[in-house]
């Protein structure tokens, strides 16, 4: 049996913590220990990584800008959640959410492949209006339709999914995209996609169906925010389309953006980190300091990007970064820095020879070349 000498166990670390919080926080949430505000931040906090790590896809690693992920996500939460909600009654309400993520995911993906068709031909600016006319489309589709169809302006009545264990669900979502996001990228496929993000020609000249990858991506990318959509509409009484407008494809940009480009831990971080300041600014900053919500949240994120980009901080980044602090805490034993002096004292170590005798050697050196045999050698 071949074991992978590539694997590491920090590229598991982020499924350790995940893991482990939903396996305590579950018990809390059972035993009545967990609040409901609680669950309801870790709820918001799971759909934003889902959608963080999802975007990654293309923005960090194919390379290319999409303005349009909330409208994947528009798709999958009307779409799966008006499964959920017709079928709840008659099948009870986890197999409809399960059902109502394969329907919201798979055509959310199909909305990915066609948008993915405009992207083998187009790039930069022009890719990011081609994503942006989408969802500013997708979501002005559903706020039109009819209130028996999706619920017009008003909003499509959904199924709230019981506070107690929906953000496990949303937890186990969170670590199924994990497993497919990191897997494709440390696979050969991951390494083509990046080869295409970081040069187009020369991906093609070795060989690369740049199409097929596109389109792949694109579509996987949707299918998770399809996904990611029907935790949102599973997590309220009703889905407004005007959720899914184009602020909202800037923020799900900003928490890859901030997180770093093509890594994965830093989306997680920075999707928990937004989503927790967003949540506490609305409980906070009320009444007549809810005119700040919005200008101290701008405030925070500048403050963030200010510090993960200003050129005078990378000495102090590097420094106090958690790489770092970890490697502090858990020590390297093969690293030469920990290596310690040995405590034997080697003054009494017995030795065969005294370290005061002084000891000769003859030595005498061979040359090949003597007089006698050149001067024969001459005449």
């Amino acid at each position: 049996m071949k074991t992978r000498k590539n694997v590491k166990p920090t590229h598991y670390i982020n499924y350790v913590v995940i893991t482990v919080a939903a396996i305590v926080l579950g018990i809390l949430s059972l035993v009545g220990a967990l609040p409901a505000s609680y669950q309801i931040i870790l709820e918001n906090i799971a759909i934003a990584i889902t959608l963080a790590v999802s975007l990654s896809m293309v923005v960090g690693f194919l390379g290319e800008l999409s303005l349009g992920h909330a409208g994947f996500m528009c798709v999958g939460a009307y779409l799966g959640g008006k499964v959920v909600y017709v079928l709840s009654p008659s099948i009870g309400e986890i197999p409809a959410l399960l059902l109502g993520f394969v329907v919201g995911g798979i055509l959310a993906a199909i909305c990915g492949i066609i948008i993915g068709l405009p992207a083998l031909r187009l790039r930069g600016d022009y890719l990011a209006i081609v994503t942006l006319a989408f969802g500013e489309i997708v979501w002005s589709l559903f706020m039109n339709s009819s209130e028996e169809s999706f619920g017009g302006a008003l909003g499509m009545p959904t199924v709230r999914i019981d506070k107690d264990y929906l953000f496990i669900i949303a937890l186990v979502v969170v670590l199924i995209c994990l497993a497919v996001t990191q897997n494709l990228i440390r696979s050969k496929h991951g390494r083509a996609i990046t080869s295409i993000r970081d040069n187009e020609i020369a991906a093609k000249a070795t060989g690369i169906n740049v199409t097929k990858y596109k389109l792949a991506v694109f579509a996987i990318s949707a299918f998770f925010a399809g996904v990611a959509g029907v935790l949102l509409a599973s997590s309220n009484y009703t889905v407004q389309s005007q959720k899914f407008n184009y602020n909202y494809s800037i923020e799900i940009l900003v928490m890859v953006v901030l997180g770093g480009m093509g890594n994965i831990n830093g989306s997680i971080i920075a999707a928990a980190l937004i989503t927790f300041l967003d949540i506490k600014l609305q409980t906070v900053l009320t009444g007549e300091l809810a005119v700040m919500q919005d200008l101290v949240y701008a405030l925070i994120l500048i403050v963030i990007v200010i510090y993960n980009n200003a050129p005078g901080l990378k000495a102090f980044r590097e420094k106090y970064n958690f790489k770092n602090l970890l490697a502090k805490v858990i020590k390297d034993k093969n690293d030469p820095s920990h290596a310690r002096d040995d405590e034997a004292k080697w003054d009494r170590v017995p030795t065969k020879i005294q370290m005061d005798e002084v000891l000769s050697v003859d030595v005498q050196v061979k040359s090949p070349y003597t007089p006698d045999k050149a001067e024969k050698g001459d005449n």
